[in-house]
């Protein structure tokens, strides 16, 4: 049975770093590398950072072509974001943008309360995890207390 990735060591801290990161983040998908360097300081970690997108599909899109990761929910705005402006542009001023203009727009960042919902979903999701484990371990007791009671029988033929 494998592991919730929830469980693993500093998973949550993680999944709510890069969920902050790549919410605000002018552009909508980043390089791992980039994601790392924003992150946690740290670009050498990628290889970290994309192992962690690809446990998380609920909340991560990964580009294999080109190793980018993008949030799910900002994927769902459309490309009209200047990040240079840092302005949403109306449909009819990007229809008569260049193609070199159009490559330079993206997806708007999330509001705050929506990466708030999104980072309320993670801890839920911990949570759970942690439940399920403890439920996976109902039988620890009663395995506990029949190897005391034999423990106890036997002790008492001995003496």
């Amino acid at each position: 049975m494998t592991k919730n990735p929830y469980l693993k060591d500093g998973r949550l801290a993680d999944v709510i770093a890069a969920i902050t990161a790549l919410g605000n983040y002018r552009y909508y998908k980043l390089s791992f590398e980039k994601c790392a360097e924003q992150i946690s300081n740290k670009p050498k970690e990628a290889e970290r950072w994309g192992k962690i997108f690809s446990e998380h599909p609920e909340f991560f899109r990964i580009n294999p072509k080109d190793e980018k990761a993008s949030l799910v929910w900002r994927r769902q705005h459309p490309k009209r974001y200047d990040p240079k402006r840092s302005v949403e542009i109306t449909r009819e001023k990007f229809d008569v943008l260049t193609s070199e203009e159009r490559d330079g727009i993206t997806r708007r960042p999330l509001e705050p309360s929506e990466i708030t919902a999104l980072v309320g979903i993670a801890v839920d999701l911990h949570e759970r995890a942690l439940e399920q484990e403890k439920a996976g371990k109902w039988w620890v007791p009663i395995a506990t207390a029949v190897l005391a009671f034999v423990g106890a029988l036997a002790g008492a033929r001995l003496s």
